[in-house]
């Protein structure tokens, strides 16, 4: 696909601009950690959550959408459909809880709720691992995504393609911080979103609407082995699209199990971080709330239309630059092949806003793990304030070159999806537990993460659940699930809880619901209160179907069935209104952090 004068302009100047942004705010970001991670503890519940949004729509979720939905049809999913559930616990049991911590990281709070040598040591890997690890490979598989479309579209070699976007986008997030990161997502969502509804449109009319679609897609099914529609929103037992049995251990098992980026079960890493940001609790917690919303019923369905329409288009597949077979390439195939001329300048400023937003967050949260978490903690505790910001932004262009270097053993951008699912299976309980039973210690923590990564490891290494059967990563999770949760229980019950000054002092700070904190709450101060936990629980079933509502009902008018996708769309506006009416009861007060 060739770029003409006017696409190139308006490329360099979307570059022009996230710059700007950067230079903007490179002074009121340098003023402190706080300003530079954080933006001062003073942002909006509406920029929070877009950024929130912004962040999940990198440029790896489109073609990890089309992969799904070319190999498991719109059923596939539900591989992160089920962490609507995790997603909402966030919003109704721990958004609040967050804010009231008033700690600078997630990572942070372990020395807020544990002490001692075993607490540091947790911070001090946790860190490490957030920041290095983790934040590597999420930075990996979307160089993997943004390398694929310039190779498609543009010819671009891979590696060349990774050092542009991956240097200018660590420029601007180097230069002002968190503020700079929260404007462009900003500016960045409204751009990405723009151009995937007009590639949907596009796309469609291509085929002849929607009916000519369903239509075609019925030849679709009868060409693949098995039973089952590739249009089905739940796979049923011969379903040949996503297994039954792999959908019940999404829906049972992994949302509340796993610790997933972005949908860790309690929050966590970027999440944790906006909510950290906002101006007060009642603005934690609907910027989680409008995220979670916007990324699970707002924004797949122009992914999922182009995937399918890319079902009919390439019924042999799309094959990569060398000739290799890739189900997640059809997305930009169909951009390619049917976007007008006109728009290929702004479909690919597109590309970039949601690589942008994506890296340019996970730069910026990789550093404060590094230097807010080890480097304050552990090498120069007594610095300036200045000396920090600086040392962040040095940590900034070592998390660059580290993604560009991960990014080189990636081939995948599901298959690395699936693979953090499990690695991390099990964890998930420990998180959620630590806030609400007081007997949860450090080494709870530390044997949860290492027996999770050490089994999901050893499960991948020795195949024992090879790729071609259909519920390998279900049975991979399960399998992890079920023997880290046995040795760190046991772990938890063979060690003392943690000192009893320490519970006091978390609980009167943070206010969880006094049932898993009995001993504790007996012994602090009266003022302290707790959380309404009945109240929570009602607020995450209607948030649940709020979500789901939404999702499914937007997807039933897309697909040209009124009745049902107006019916699912009642429900969810009756789950908004108990939801806002639950917000006003609910006590909001706020501790300064």
């Amino acid at each position: 696909m060739k770029l003409g004068p006017l696409d190139v302009a308006v490329i360099i100047g979307f570059f022009a601009l996230n710059l700007g942004i950067g230079l903007y705010y490179s002074r009121r970001g340098g003023r402190s950690l706080s300003e530079y991670f954080l933006s001062g503890r003073n942002v909006p519940w509406w920029l929070a959550g877009t950024s929130m949004v912004a962040t999940t729509f990198g440029a790896d979720t489109p073609l990890a959408v089309s992969e799904m939905v070319t190999k498991n049809g719109i059923a596939g999913n539900w591989l992160w459909w089920n962490m609507v559930m995790s997603g909402i616990l966030t919003v109704f049991f721990f958004a609040a809880l967050w804010r009231r911590s008033g700690v600078l990281t997630d990572v942070e709070f372990i020395e807020l709720r544990y002490c001692g040598k075993p607490a540091a040591a947790l911070r001090a890997v946790r860190a490490v691992y957030q920041g290095l690890l983790i934040n590597t490979i999420i930075m990996g598989w979307v160089n993997l995504a943004i390398a694929k479309i310039l190779g498609l579209v543009l010819g671009i070699p891979k590696f060349e393609a990774i050092g542009v976007c991956l240097a200018f986008t660590a420029l601007y997030v180097m230069i002002g911080g968190l503020w700079s990161v929260l404007v462009s997502d900003l500016v960045q969502f409204v751009v990405k979103m723009s151009m995937t509804i007009v590639l949907a449109v596009v796309a469609v009319a291509a085929i002849g609407g929607i009916g000519a679609l369903r239509a075609k897609l019925v030849a679709v099914d009868a060409a693949r082995a098995g039973g089952g529609s590739v249009l089905a929103f739940f796979p049923t037992g011969d379903s040949a699209w996503m297994p039954l049995a792999t959908f019940l251990v999404y829906i049972g098992v992994a949302w509340w199990a796993s610790s997933y980026p972005g949908a860790e079960p309690g929050g966590g890493g970027y999440i944790a971080q906006r909510i950290f940001s906002a101006k007060d609790e009642r603005n934690s917690v609907l910027a989680t709330l409008f995220f979670n919303v916007a990324h699970y019923a707002l924004r797949p369905w122009p992914w999922i239309l182009v995937a399918l329409c890319a079902l009919v288009f390439y019924p042999h597949g799309v094959k990569d630059p060398s000739g290799t077979v890739d189900p997640a390439l059809g997305y930009v195939q169909t951009m390619i092949d049917y976007l007008p001329a006109s728009l290929r300048g702004l479909m690919m400023a597109g590309f970039l806003a949601a690589y942008m937003s994506t890296v340019g967050t996970h730069l910026n949260l990789g550093a404060s793990y590094m230097i807010n978490d080890v480097y304050r903690r552990f090498v120069v505790p007594d610095a300036q304030e200045s000396h920090y910001v600086w040392a962040s932004r040095f940590m900034t262009i070592v998390a660059m070159l580290l993604a560009a270097l991960v990014t080189a053993f990636m081939d995948s951008i599901s298959g690395a999806w699936q693979f953090l699912l499990t690695f991390s299976a099990g964890v998930g309980l420990v998180m959620i537990l630590r806030w609400y039973w007081w007997r949860v210690n450090a080494w709870s923590e530390i044997s949860a993460l290492c027996a999770s990564a050490a089994i999901a490891t050893a499960l991948k290494l020795a195949n024992v659940f090879p790729a071609t059967d259909p519920n390998a990563v279900a049975k991979s999770l399960l399998v992890t699930v079920a023997a880290t949760t046995a040795i760190w229980v046991g772990v938890t019950l063979l060690c003392g809880p943690e000192p009893e000054p320490t519970l006091v002092r978390f609980y009167e700070r943070v206010r969880p619901s006094a049932a898993g904190w009995r001993p504790i709450a007996a012994k602090a101060a009266p003022s302290a209160g707790s959380d309404d936990w009945g109240l929570s629980l009602r607020d995450w079933i209607a948030g649940c179907g709020l979500v789901y509502g939404m999702l499914f009902g937007i997807g039933k008018l897309v697909l040209a069935e009124v009745g049902s996708g107006l019916a699912f769309l009642a429900l969810a506006g009756a789950c908004l209104a108990l939801i806002l009416r639950d917000m006003q009861r609910r006590e909001m007060a706020e501790i300064p952090g």
